[in-house]
């Protein structure tokens, strides 16, 4: 029997944050709406539902609800009979479709409006219109080649190698363990993936401040969520994830609870806006396949080797 999460997990991005508080509110409103004038959809979304609500903080009526706590319960919809299931194929992270609306659209009109002003304004418009080229090219979540060989062990975040650290005893794995941190600038795609087909045994969330990721007292004192997993085929072997916030990141989402199987590769969450992501491992028992400067991609870069027996 897995743990529970830990109390101060009540959702996929427990530091909040303003968009966060702005889709509670439409979800509310949404919902009213859909039990008011749409009653027969509802009654359909709830003959086709799967799993137990129980847990979740409001009614589950579609799969829009489950967004930020499907790490609660265990209701979800078949993907046939999930009307949404077309945003999963956006080239963008479901997790900041949000966002990139609530920032997105005053720009697109602001960008219009001086283009509609013409004469000395008309130029003006490359500003907003920047702006919403890096807010579009920061959410953007592009398909990945994960490899297939049985040793790899795929890095959890693009970014660029900013450390191998050993370390002579890490307690998750009960033995010396290497670091690898991985440094995630404005620029880079912020979605993680999981670096092994595992199991997540524990789960830690830790509330925190928001100093540089460049910063090495950033890895101590942000913001962060720490993920225990172990591999579901033998030998059984423990690894660990951390995603830290930083100066602009300042919501880590991450759709995982104990027990829960992840594949190599999949997508479990991201890090909002520039961040740090660390993958610990057994020292003894991986060849670490990366250097500090290089540039790495989520799901698809070997980060290290397993020794096979």
């Amino acid at each position: 029997m897995p743990p529970p999460l830990p109390e101060n997990i009540r959702s996929v991005q427990p530091g909040g944050g303003h968009c966060y508080r702005l889709e509670l509110c439409w979800g509310r409103f949404r919902r009213w709406y859909l039990k008011t004038f749409r009653r027969g959809y509802v009654r359909r979304m709830a003959e086709l539902r799967r799993g137990d609500p129980t847990g979740a903080p409001h009614e589950i009526l579609d799969p829009r609800d489950l967004k930020f706590c499907c790490n609660l319960c265990t209701a979800h919809w078949a993907p046939e009979d999930d009307p949404f299931g077309w945003r999963e194929k956006l080239p963008f992270a479901r997790w900041g479709l949000a966002e990139l609306q609530i920032m997105g659209w005053p720009l697109v009109l602001a960008t219009l409006l001086l283009l509609w002003l013409g004469c000395y304004w008309a130029w003006l418009a490359i500003v907003p219109a920047t702006l919403l080229g890096l807010v579009v090219y920061f959410f953007r979540d592009p398909a990945r080649e994960i490899p297939d060989a049985a040793d790899a062990i795929v890095s959890p975040a693009d970014g660029t190698v900013a450390e191998v650290t050993e370390l002579d005893y890490y307690e998750f794995l009960g033995g010396p363990a290497v670091r690898i941190g991985i440094f995630l600038s404005i620029f880079n795609v912020h979605v993680n993936r999981a670096p092994r087909d595992t199991r997540v045994v524990e789960m830690h969330y830790k509330p925190g401040e928001f100093l540089n990721a460049m910063n090495p007292e950033s890895a101590l004192r942000n913001e962060y969520m720490w993920i225990g997993l172990e591999e579901m085929a033998n030998p059984a072997r423990r690894l660990a994830v951390r995603a830290i916030s930083g100066l602009i990141a300042r919501r880590i989402v991450c759709t995982l609870k104990p027990g829960q199987e992840v594949r190599r590769g999949e997508k479990f969450g991201m890090i909002k806006l520039g961040s740090r992501t660390e993958l610990i491992l057994p020292r003894d028992q991986v060849q670490v396949d990366v250097v500090v400067g290089q540039k790495i991609k989520a799901g698809s870069t070997i980060v290290a080797r397993y020794q096979m027996a």
